[in-house]
């Protein structure tokens, strides 16, 4: 792994974190960078409601950006709530609700992609 790959993975595993302490849940980390050119890591959380959903979208924001100096390059669907992301160009955040993320399964879309462990 190069040093950039490594970096990516920091940060995804950093912004898993931070969405589990603002008690996201099902927060996992995918590793797609060998079947999407545009990215290598998702990280997917859901929250029970919309006003969640933006508390953890603003909490991995605010982290990230802090700890690790980067904010993202982009970011969507804050004021919809229903799913927000936050792409960091290596790394793309999905922030759910939980009937949004059941609707669009990203988990069975990618499921022949690793799941990596974030947890320390």
């Amino acid at each position: 792994m190069n040093n950039q790959d490594a970096e990516s993975l920091d940060l995804a595993k950093f912004a898993a974190t931070a969405a589990d302490e603002k008690l996201g849940t099902d927060v996992i980390v995918l590793d797609v960078g060998n079947v999407l050119s545009i990215t290598g890591f998702f990280v997917v959380a859901s929250a029970g409601n919309t006003r969640q959903v933006r508390t953890i979208a603003d909490e991995v924001e605010k982290q990230v950006k802090e700890k690790l100096g980067r904010p993202p390059g982009r970011t969507e669907g804050i004021s919809e709530g229903q799913w927000v992301l936050l792409d960091y160009g290596d790394v793309v955040v999905h922030v759910f609700s939980e009937d949004t993320r059941r609707f669009y399964e990203i988990e069975r879309l990618y499921s022949d992609v690793p799941k990596v462990d974030w947890r320390a």
